[in-house]
């Protein structure tokens, strides 16, 4: 019992000290961060869709660890934009982001449940069903980009 009490307490302050860093965090700390997921979001993608495409040899276990790496990202990208202040500096992020937060968050979840079907199916190795939902991540970051990147 004493065991659990002190995991639980452990827990509560590593979650505490993590949100407390990223209300802490500075604007262009923030900026970085997300461009850096972002980055290996795209290095991931580019891979996946390089094996998906026929240009590069299909490796099941290397497009299978990519999707996980991908799924992974995606819960990490939201983060990047709730720090006040980085909406401004050096960001391709169009304000809509910060000002229609709710429909930004519901892209970044909708990128969330997509990356963890594809990173599922991946681990299949079945082309056939990996296709089409990489297609569907592929929607989704184009819809994102679309909406709330500046060119």
């Amino acid at each position: 019992m004493k065991r659990n009490a002190v995991v639980v307490a452990i827990l509560g302050v590593a979650v505490l000290g993590t949100s407390l860093m990223a209300h802490a965090a500075k604007p262009e700390d923030a900026i970085k961060y997300r461009r850096g997921v972002m980055a290996a979001q795209g290095w991931n993608m580019g891979i996946m869709g390089a094996m998906v495409k026929g240009e590069r040899p299909y490796d099941k276990a290397d497009f299978a660890q990519r999707a996980a790496n991908v799924a992974a990202l995606s819960k990490m990208a939201h983060e990047g934009f709730t720090v006040a202040g980085s909406e401004t500096g050096e960001t391709k992020a169009k304000a809509d982001v910060f000002l229609d937060k709710e429909k930004f968050k519901g892209g970044m979840d909708k990128l969330e449940t997509e990356t963890a079907k594809l990173a599922q199916v991946a681990a299949s190795g079945d082309m056939g069903a990996i296709k089409p939902q990489f297609g569907e991540v592929g929607k989704v970051c184009k819809g994102c980009h679309d909406n709330f990147r500046e060119k």
